[in-house]
């Protein structure tokens, strides 16, 4: 065969090969420095997150500023820091934080919830027995922050392994990408997974009207 003719037909598949190799370079970079999606496996952020979204990570926020009471941040798992946990900043260093039967203070001032805080438990534990309900007064220290989950009433937050760290800071939360409802009744993936990879595709597929939460799409919070 002709070189030229060779390269000439080689030409178009080494330029997707190059264009493939700088597409994933580009997205490794910007999962790494940027930003990165997450999903919310739990309730504790209820009912500003609910199980099934999809978030967006900005990883450059808090890189030239603090992280201000009332934002919502991801930070690493004190308990186990390959985790990640998505909480609301209360307070950062230098506050006092305290809670007076579910009611929280900063600096002697109500903090004042946000819309999606809610509590699912009208009983009020009194500070002897439980900080879920009354806490503290306690200063946040130097290079930490005090952050709870919306869903008061059932989180594990700095009433539990106290203020965090800013170090195991990760980013701010200020967006959601998309939110899929939950199915307790769709097909789980098992063995020999062929069949049940095609059962959960069509099964989504057909009830994809009700499972996405099309007004929670590119919503802020």
């Amino acid at each position: 065969m002709n070189p030229a003719k060779q390269k000439k037909v080689a030409s178009p598949l080494g330029r997707f090969v190059t264009t493939l190799i700088v597409i994933l370079v580009a997205f490794f970079l910007l999962s790494a420095f940027v930003a990165q999606i997450y999903y919310i496996p739990t309730g504790s952020m209820e009912n500003t997150l609910l199980v099934g979204d999809y978030v967006l990570l900005n990883k450059l926020a808090y890189r030239f500023k603090k992280p201000q009471p009332g934002e919502i941040v991801a930070l690493k798992y004190p308990l186990n820091p390959s985790k990640t946990i998505i909480k609301r900043c209360l307070a950062t260093e230098g506050q006092t934080v305290e809670i007076v039967d579910k009611v929280i203070y900063t600096d002697g001032n109500i903090f004042r919830d946000p819309a999606g805080v809610k509590f699912i438990d009208k009983f009020i534990k009194p500070g002897i027995y439980s900080r879920r309900d009354n806490f503290g007064p306690q200063q946040v220290p130097m290079d930490a922050l005090f952050v709870l989950g919306d869903n008061r009433d059932d989180s594990e937050d700095s009433r539990d392994f106290g203020c965090m760290d800013k170090n195991g800071l990760k980013g701010k939360i200020s967006l959601i990408l998309f939110s899929w409802k939950p199915d307790p009744r769709a097909p789980k993936l098992r063995s020999p997974y062929i069949l049940p990879l095609i059962e959960i595709f069509f099964y989504n597929l057909y009830h994809l009207p009700d499972r996405v939460r099309w007004n929670r799409i590119l919503s802020r919070v």
